[in-house]
């Protein structure tokens, strides 16, 4: 079974076309948080996953008592592979409607990626107990309890599917593959011959058929059957590299080796591919190529230790002893008791002319067939030699149109999210790959980019206040981002420096102290220009004068700048920094984001535990802090404490960082 991934186009389909019919109540919900939840389900079919998570947010705020957003955001989350934050969704819809089948069919689904099966079984269950007919949901049981090695019980999920279908070819593959499960391949085979009867257009079909033929020996009945998977357009390695085994029996090396190379490129990670081909070349004496392949399929299965015996082989006849006996030695490691490799290692020991440890692992090959009835038992495990029969390809079942498409594709392929949405939040964000930084300090500036996806509340009175008065050039906001500047906008802050160099000049020629105010806020202007430039020092030195003469609330966003500035030093002192925030904090304690930033400067000094500290005092004050969130989430994660680290990057998630569900997709 491969892996498996909620399809929302397919799920909305399951859910819409009345295949469990359910449906929440909104009879009392009023038109607007209708409206959004609409527009969040037109987003979620359209893949809009992100995007439609922020307009569940806005109805659950609305209408916390409401189940159908819950429901809908733990889809939104299952497609990025937030399994923990879909469940703690899930779980809010099932509290708020406990009679929903679709709530518990897709917590049973979010159970399954966590591999809690029990807990699935107990889900695909209780939705059976509210819709018993549902042939959903009885496959899915059925799935989950083969897993779960209930082959019996399955079986009885499957048999009264079989009842009511006898002709689908869905069912049969389930049956077929449950029986393969218990090794029954005769019944498997029996299984998957009625899945190419009633679906004989089908490659999955004929591949499954193919393995399981190949398993019993039947060679020629296999050799049909794979090749009518292949010349249906099967695009999985597996069906060449079991075709080439059977070429490879024959003789037919040519053959085997046509089909092999067409497997590589079909899967060019698929560690089978190299070794079988591999065996094949050193068949024929082609050692030097041989030895390529198994070294690439090593590397790329570095646990299947078996391979290292060919290699082993090749090494022997290229006289490689060194590599030989350590390929041996790491076999040995795993398989203590396999005695042609004890005979193997004293012959490259021979070789190298060191006579004792080759006597030495002769004596112990001996002395392991002296005893050979005595470790028969202990034997359960030897490598396996030979050419490794690849799988059949997977599936592509009804009740599975909810998942990836690609489920049937060989996983190995390159991932084509990135070309297939212009947006870089459209779609599974989850696959493509992001740095693993913390998000950058918050600032003021006059420029800002689009955050509009995120819920972090970018306000404070005290900049409000200070934009009303219109006593700076333009109004400043809080980003973590800054736009980048054009030429002619460099140009016009040079400019605003000038002339408010040239207005400073002239309160100071008043010196007056009444002017103080006024002094303290052109300094502070022109600081903000300085910095828009990147001429930090200047912005800093500016900074330093303008507090001697604020009043306390310009104070506290004059501290806060200087701060920000002081990091963007390429010697920037922390010990400087941190006693700017500190002011901040101790003037106005609500002021979340020099919480945020100096836990961000803990960070870069490696203060990990303190950074937390700071990161949730910055949570406590506004619980919406997606920033927040994302870096206490890494930084838990740097420590090794993954469950919570997963469950802030969850959040900073939900709360628009959509760069949070590549780090969930690697860190789980």
């Amino acid at each position: 079974m491969k892996g498996e991934r909620l399809k929302v186009k397919g799920l909305f389909l399951f859910i819409f076309l009345s295949i469990f019919n359910f449906q929440f109540s909104t009879c009392h919900a009023q038109f607007n948080t209708d409206r959004i939840t609409a527009i969040g389900r037109n987003a979620l079919y359209f893949e809009d996953y992100v995007l439609s998570i922020q307009y569940f947010n806005q109805v659950i705020r609305l209408k916390p008592y409401l189940a159908e957003p819950y429901f809908y955001r733990s889809i939104a989350k299952i497609q990025l592979e937030d399994y923990q934050g879909a469940l703690n969704d899930c779980n809010a819809a099932i509290e708020r409607n406990p009679f929903s089948p679709g709530c518990y069919y897709t917590r049973g689904f979010i159970y399954r990626q966590l591999n809690r099966l029990q807990e699935a079984e107990t889900d695909y269950s209780e939705a059976l107990h509210f819709s018993p007919e549902n042939r959903t949901y009885l496959l899915l049981r059925a799935d989950t309890r083969a897993q779960m090695k209930q082959y019996d019980a399955a079986m009885e999920d499957i048999e009264q599917l079989l009842r009511r279908e006898p002709n689908s070819p869905s069912i049969w593959s389930e049956k077929g593959q449950i029986a393969f499960l218990q090794a029954d391949t005769l019944a498997a085979l029996e299984a998957f011959e009625k899945v190419t009867q009633y679906d004989r257009t089908n490659p999955a079909a004929w591949s499954a058929l193919g393995v399981t033929s190949l398993m019993l020996q039947r060679e020629e009945e296999a050799y049909i059957q794979l090749t009518q998977a292949i010349n249906l357009g099967s695009k999985w390695a597996g069906d060449y590299i079991n075709r080439g085994i059977i070429h490879y029996r024959r003789h037919n090396y040519r053959g085997a080796l046509n089909d092999y190379d067409q497997a590589v490129k079909l899967s060019p990670r698929d560690a089978d591919c190299y070794y079988n081909r591999g065996v094949m070349r050193q068949e024929v004496g082609d050692y030097n190529h041989a030895l390529e392949d198994l070294n690439k399929a090593i590397d790329l299965a570095p646990e299947k230790t078996e391979m290292r015996y060919q290699r082993a082989l090749v090494g022997m006849q290229l006289k490689q002893w060194k590599n030989v006996i350590t390929d041996l030695d790491t076999l040995i490691a795993r398989y203590p008791y396999f005695l042609p490799a004890y005979y193997m290692i004293a012959q490259a020991y021979q070789q190298q002319g060191n006579d004792k440890e080759a006597y030495r692992y002769r004596f112990k090959a001996q002395d392991l067939e002296e005893h050979k009835e005595e470790i028969q038992a202990k034997q359960a495990a030897k490598p396996h030699t030979d050419l490794l029969i690849a799988q059949a390809q997977p599936q592509k079942k009804d009740h599975r149109k909810e998942f990836s498409p690609n489920a049937a594709q060989n996983q190995n392929e390159p991932a084509e999210e990135e070309q297939k949405y212009d947006s870089q939040t459209r779609g599974n964000v989850q696959k493509r790959y992001q740095d693993i930084v913390n998000e950058p300090q918050i600032i003021l500036s006059y420029y800002s980019t689009d955050m509009s996806l995120r819920r972090t509340n970018y306000y404070h009175p005290l900049v409000e206040q200070i934009n009303k008065s219109q006593a700076l050039p333009a109004a400043l906001r809080f980003t973590p981002q800054e736009m980048t500047l054009t030429a002619e906008m460099v140009d016009f802050h040079f400019a605003e420096i000038n002339r408010l160099t040239t207005q400073i000049e002239q309160v100071q020629a008043e010196n007056l102290s009444t002017f103080n105010v006024q002094l303290s806020t052109l300094y502070y202007s022109r600081a903000v220009e300085f910095a828009i430039i990147k001429d930090y020092a200047s912005a800093i030195d500016d900074c330093t004068k303008a507090i001697v003469l604020a009043d306390k609330d310009l104070e506290v966003l004059i501290s806060f700048c200087r701060a920000n500035w002081r990091y963007r030093l390429p010697d920037g002192d922390f010990e400087l920094i941190l006693r700017d925030y500190d002011h901040v904090i101790r003037l106005q304690p609500d002021f979340v984001f020099a919480y945020y930033n100096k836990a961000n400067i803990l960070c870069a000094k490696q203060e990990y535990k303190e950074a937390i500290n700071y990161y949730t005092k910055a949570i406590e004050r506004d619980a919406d802090f997606a920033e927040a969130y994302f870096n206490r989430g890494l930084t838990y994660v740097f420590l090794g404490e993954n469950e919570k680290g997963l469950a802030d990057l969850s959040k900073a998630g939900e709360l628009g960082i959509y760069q949070a569900y590549n780090m969930i997709t690697r860190f789980k």
